[in-house]
């Protein structure tokens, strides 16, 4: 209860403090003579109490309209003047209604007998149906008991009496309801007595057509089904009551054309009696729009036509709008007949072609036909709004309930609980959207009961908003609150909406047959063997250890099962998907969230089965770091980080380390995620084969700048030393220098030092080998994190060189000694680690190697081609086809490098867009500096795009990670069609793949033979 205003105040300040708008008109009406009449003291026993109201300045007109109504009628004045003296339910109730409802206070100032009711404070809720039906047919002079009740009074006498009974036992509902602590929590049982009198109000309108007919329209057996709101008992206050007829003849000596027209009659009576105007207000329209063939079709059909249109023609909305039938009046034993008969057509109905489809466009249709000027006050139509709600739970049950009972409920707050129970919806999002779904239904029943009218709309003034916000217990945070709240409602129940509605689980479920849908052992076996499984027996004991049992987690494995068998199929290895499925699931199964994102991520289930059943290399990894998992719900989490990201988290690992071998390990952990993170990101299409290597080559970047700094810190404190005696770089090269690693790629590198002033060069040299041997040592130890070998071959003289060398000695060296192919290396050298100025001093020294002045020579051209034409001859490995060899052979990636270098190394000098040290920017500035023609580009950049990709593919695909099973491409079919399903071609293109790239690398070849050989 809210505070009352204080006595001691004058009647505007109380006036105000309670909530009246109208101060002066309020006034007025607390010295109302008829007011004054019944209550004497009325503004000392009313101001207080009005503050509890929804709109106080309403409740004040009513109860002074109400006092008129009275003051010849001394008994309901002695009780009206009682009512609003005591405090207790009858007072609350009798306010509430005023406050909230100045049409039921109309009905009140019509009827003020009716004030009994409110007296009453027997609940409107709760109130068994029969009782409530056998009220209204007593108001008409119709037997409750009598197996076809008639009215005794027909004709307008009848009807208003009728509807007399109903306002009556509106008037009941809404005091509850009106009167509820919590009226969300009240709702449903609102709901479901409005439903019950809206039954009952047909039953005694029925009663009410047969008495107007001569023969009481005894050829017709005749029952009313109720449909929507009506059917699933959680209609408003005013709603249209759908309903569908359904008529049989009364015997057997009666014709079916006799009981359909004596059947029409009724119906057509029926309806005239509940929305025809009289003496007392419409009830609400009867609408039968829903029947077969809607307004064009015949207003009652018989059992069997209903039947034949469904099997013909019906469409899938019509079998959603069944979900809800029920006999609401008539023939109960013909209704439940209706009922039985219609279900199997309703639980089918997923399996038509495209019923998932239809059923979001359908609600893709009705949103745009929202009006656009009242699309944010539209409660029931609008984005956010109920038909999200219920679009959401229908579609969830249409699509599961063919095999679960338990969800087949027609009310949408019971079938929602009933999903959650049965894990088809996370408990705590059904639980959010239960609530969200009460609030809109108990403002739409608010503004509905203000004037007793059809409508979804939110106000738009400020004194409705702030009614609106008092009536349902908002007083505090007025309108301003409630506009806010209801936004975060819409926001929350469209994003609930589109998570379960849009779920690419339910269209992938409606298209699974009964069987398939319930994992029957032999229709599995026979699936499974079909879709390309090659141990079915197999599959059937993995499907059976995930699905059996009544967990909560079975339970949603039987609702991911059945789709993701079909998922796996779609990769190149089903079983070995499947597998490693179980394994994650044995893995991850108890835990709150895995099984949850795999049922209501719209991508997570499907790109796991793509992942798992495409590449083992991905499904070792997602094994062996199970969280990852997450990732696939989000394209940004696939999405390869930023150095500066990766970066501040190695130095945050280093920060806190105090071991060499523990920090470097964490480094590499580091390095394995992002592995995992790119290979799931390349398999699942999100990031493409130059992006990856991207992504790779910054993983080892970041993993050889920390360990150079644990190098360091170990160098310096073996020696003793606070400083070290000599600045160190790491400079990569080779596919680390031109950011083109892959997943099985080394780290080619050279390491440089150059000693501080003062420092002993041999000390110097000595700690400088140091460091570089540790930080390979560190990186390529054996451990449960994937090596990073540190390759120094590349470095002057080779494997006979040291290792590290001082700044000077590699300008020494390459002043005297240096040879075409070490300039060509030099070609992809890029600081990676280490001390920034030495980087920059040593990109300064190796210009003029890699960019010379007036390009090359013939003599060098000549050499450099020698060199070339060596390597393909000697270092291609025993027995392979040339063909095949995605690096060294024909057309492959070394061609079309050499080439692509061989061209920087004549024209970078002039042309600053070849000083790259990637492959496809040289080869992209070459063309736009006229050195390669369009088809030539297109050729070479082509063929090494593909062969890179299908170098990953091969890591990807088969998990082994040596790099010379990586550059071949198999001849086996089933490597090939699994590469090809890495790659992104359709089941069973192998084949396909295995002629494209042939294809591409004679092209390349065909470039390579007249642009680098001549």
């Amino acid at each position: 209860m809210t505070e009352r205003p204080e006595r001691g105040a004058s009647l505007a300040t109380r006036l105000s403090r309670a909530g009246v708008d109208d101060i002066a008109r309020g006034a007025r009406l607390l010295s109302d003579e008829a007011l004054l009449a019944v209550l004497p003291d009325a503004a000392e026993v009313l101001v207080g109490p009005l503050a509890d109201v929804a709109d106080p300045d309403a409740a004040l007109l009513t109860l002074a309209k109400l006092a008129g109504a009275v003051r010849n009628d001394a008994g309901l004045g002695a009780l009206l003047a009682r009512m609003l003296t005591e405090d207790g339910g009858p007072r609350a109730r009798l306010l509430a209604v005023a406050g909230a409802s100045p049409a039921l206070g109309d009905t009140l100032t019509a009827h003020p007998g009716l004030l009994h009711v409110l007296e009453d404070d027997t609940p409107g809720i709760g109130v068994p149906a029969a009782d409530v039906r056998a009220e209204l047919l007593r108001a008409v002079g119709a037997d409750p008991d009598a197996p076809v009740p008639v009215a005794a009074t027909g004709g307008s006498e009848g009807v208003d009496a009728m509807r007399r009974a109903y306002r009556a036992r509106l008037l009941r509902i809404s005091a509850t309801d009106l009167t509820a602590e919590d009226p969300l929590s009240r709702l449903p049982g609102v709901a479901a007595a409005l439903a019950d009198l809206a039954g009952a109000a047909l039953e005694a309108a029925l009663a009410l057509a047969r008495a107007d007919l001569p023969d009481h329209g005894q050829a017709a057996r005749i029952a009313v089904i109720g449909m929507g709101k009506a059917g699933g008992r959680e209609l408003n206050y005013v709603s249209d009551v759908d309903v569908v007829y359904v008529v049989e003849p009364s015997g057997p000596d009666v014709d079916e054309a006799d009981a359909v027209a004596a059947g029409t009659r009724l119906a057509t009576g029926l309806a005239r009696a509940c929305a025809t105007p009289s003496g007392e207000p419409v009830l609400w329209p009867v609408d039968a729009a829903l029947r077969p063939e809607g307004k064009d079709g015949p207003l009652v059909r018989t059992l069997a036509s209903h039947r034949a249109y469904y099997e013909r023609w019906a469409r899938t909305w019509e079998f959603q709008a069944l979900l809800k039938a029920r006999t609401l009046a008539g023939d109960r034993e013909l209704g439940a007949a209706y009922v039985e008969m219609t279900q199997p057509f309703v639980w089918a109905a997923v399996q038509r072609d495209n019923f998932v489809e239809d059923a979001q466009a359908m609600r893709r249709r009705v949103e745009e036909h929202v009006p656009v000027a009242e699309a944010e006050r539209q409660l029931k139509l609008g984005v956010g709004g109920l038909r999200d709600v219920e679009f959401t739970v229908q579609l969830l049950q249409l699509v599961h309930g063919r095999s679960d009972e338990a969800i087949r409920s027609g009310s949408t707050l019971t079938a929602l609980a009933a999903l959650a129970a049965a894990g088809y919806v996370g408990r705590g999002d059904a639980a959010h959207l239960a609530v969200c779904y009460r609030f809109l239904r108990v403002l739409e029943h608010r503004i509905q009961l203000h004037r007793l009218r059809r409508t979804h709309l939110l106000p738009t003034s400020d004194a409705d908003l702030r009614r609106l916000a008092r009536s349902v217990g908002m007083r505090a945070e007025g309108a301003d609150g409630l506009t806010d709240r209801l936004r975060q409602v819409r926001r929350d129940v469209r994003h609930l909406h589109e998570e379960l509605f849009y779920r690419p689980l339910l269209p992938a479920t409606a298209q699974l047959s009964a069987a398939e849908a319930n994992l029957a052992p032999e229709a599995a076996r026979a699936r499974l063997a079909a879709i390309g499984y090659r141990d079915p027996v197999g599959a059937l004991r993995h499907i059976a250890a995930l699905t059996e049992g009544v967990s909560r987690r079975a339970a949603i494995q039987r609702q991911l099962l059945p789709v993701m068998l079909g998922w796996f199929a779609d990769g190149a290895d089903p079983d070995g998907g499947l597998l490693a499925f179980r394994r994650l699931s044995d893995e991850l199964g108890a835990t709150h969230w895995y099984l949850k994102l795999l049922r209501d991520s719209g991508v997570a289930a499907q790109r796991l089965a793509r992942a798992l059943s495409t590449s083992r290399y991905v499904a070792d990894a997602l094994t062996r770091s199970p969280e990852s998992v997450t990732w696939l719900a989000d394209d940004d989490e696939l999405e390869p980080r930023a150095e500066q990201r990766l970066a501040a988290e190695a130095d945050a690992i280093l920060t806190r380390a105090d071991e060499p071998v523990p920090a470097v390990t964490a480094l590499r952990v580091l390095r394995r995620r992002e592995l995992a993170r790119t290979a799931a990101a390349e398999v699942l299409g999100v990031v493409t084969g130059t992006r990856a290597a991207h992504s790779l080559t910054v993983a080892a970047d970041v993993v050889l700048a920390g360990a150079l700094r644990v190098a360091v810190s170990e160098a310096r404190s073996a020696r003793g030393l606070d400083v070290s005696p000599t600045r160190m770089l790491v400079v990569a090269m080779g596919r680390l220098g031109g950011r083109e690693m892959g997943y099985a790629s080394d780290a080619d590198v050279l390491f440089v030092h150059d000693p501080v002033d003062g420092a002993d060069p041999g000390v110097a040299q000595d700690y400088a080998l140091a460091v570089a041997t540790t930080l390979r040592s560190l990186l390529g130890q054996v451990s449960a994190e994937p090596p990073l070998a540190v390759d120094a071959d590349l470095r002057p003289e080779g494997r006979n060189g040291p290792l590290v060398r001082s700044f000077d000695a590699y300008a020494e060296y390459y002043e005297r000694w240096s040879s075409p192919w070490e300039s060509q290396a030099l070609l992809r050298a890029r600081p990676v680690a280490g001390d920034d100025e030495l980087g920059e001093r040593f990109v300064a020294l190796i210009a003029p190697l890699r960019y010379p002045a007036g390009g090359l020579d013939a003599a060098t051209v000549r050499e450099v081609r020698r060199i070339k034409a060596r390597v393909e001859a000697e270092r291609l490995p025993r027995g392979a086809d040339p063909t095949r060899h995605l690096k060294l052979g024909r057309g492959g990636i070394a061609d079309v490098e050499w080439t692509a270098q061989l061209l920087q190394l004549q024209h970078a000098h002039e042309v600053p867009g070849l000083r790259t040290t990637s492959t496809i920017p040289a080869l992209d500035a070459a063309h736009a500096a006229g050195l390669l023609d369009a088809s030539d580009h297109v050729a070479l950049v082509e063929a090494w795009e593909l062969a890179s990709l299908l170098r990953d593919a091969n890591v990807l695909w088969s998990g082994r990670t040596d790099g010379s099973h990586s550059d071949l491409l198999p001849h086996d079919r089933q490597a090939l069609a699994g590469l090809a399903r890495v790659v992104g071609y359709p089941v069973g293109s192998g084949g396909d793949l295995e002629e494209h790239y042939l294809r591409t690398a004679r092209r390349a070849r065909a470039v390579v033979e007249r642009v680098f050989y001549g």
